[in-house]
């Protein structure tokens, strides 16, 4: 698992905002961690979406040389396991694994339309930024992100964030090919193909069974709120 790790690229912090499509809208003030201790953070992420659920989402806590995925790149076998059927564990497996990591927590059952769900992450004075990744449903391969979004020290920040298309998947948005409540179709195509890079998505267009009125979305998807404790 160990060399798989070559599939997170390892970018510079400054470059993590533009590359995981996020956008702070307020933020408290910060003091410096504290040399070897752990700082807890309590993370809650809110569906702004209409129609669209959240699979059970990934958030992690890293340093700076870590990172989900890169627009215009390639996604990973592990990402587009969550994105084309929300399975956390191929990517849990693969952050376990990585240096760099300090702590990886999924949250449990889908996230509808205006809820939200909290749960804690961890942090530490070398590992102060944090990602988060889940599936859309009913959608082939899109998932929202926050990539490498700085943790703060003390007080509160939120982002509002956008889903990007995998590109590991046609969007046929044909229920066959849709895992999930609505659908019920498969959970996984990795022979399919797709565009071939991640991508932000373009929303649900009503080609096959996926109503444009009920499920399609204008970003931002979803607002993630990070608070110190």
């Amino acid at each position: 698992m160990r060399s798989r790790t070559v599939l997170f690229t390892r970018i510079l912090a400054a470059a993590a905002a533009l590359v995981g499509g996020f956008a702070p809208i307020d933020a408290a003030g910060e003091v410096p961690f504290r040399q070897g201790r752990s700082t807890r953070h309590k993370v809650t992420v809110t569906n702004l979406t209409q129609g669209q659920s959240f699979t059970p989402i990934l958030g992690v806590t890293h340093d700076d040389g870590v990172s989900l995925f890169a627009s215009g790149s390639t996604a990973s076998p592990e990402l587009a396991a969550l994105a084309e059927g929300g399975d956390t564990g191929p990517l849990e497996g693969l952050l376990g694994d990585t240096s760099g990591v300090v702590d990886v927590e999924t949250t449990a059952g889908l996230l509808g339309p205006g809820e939200s769900v909290t749960f804690m992450l961890r942090s530490s004075r070398r590992a102060g930024y944090v990602s988060l990744a889940a599936m859309l449903i009913p959608t082939n391969d899109a998932f929202l992100a926050l990539s490498g979004a700085k943790i703060p020290r003390s007080g509160s920040m939120t982002y509002r964030v956008v889903a990007y298309d995998a590109g590991t998947e046609p969007n046929t948005e044909s229920c066959d090919d849709i895992p999930g409540p609505v659908c019920g179709g498969a959970g996984g195509s990795p022979e399919a193909g797709g565009e071939g890079f991640v991508h932000v998505h373009n929303g649900i267009h009503g080609i096959a069974d996926l109503s444009t009125s009920v499920y399609d979305w204008r970003n931002p998807v979803a607002m993630i709120r990070i608070e110190a404790e």
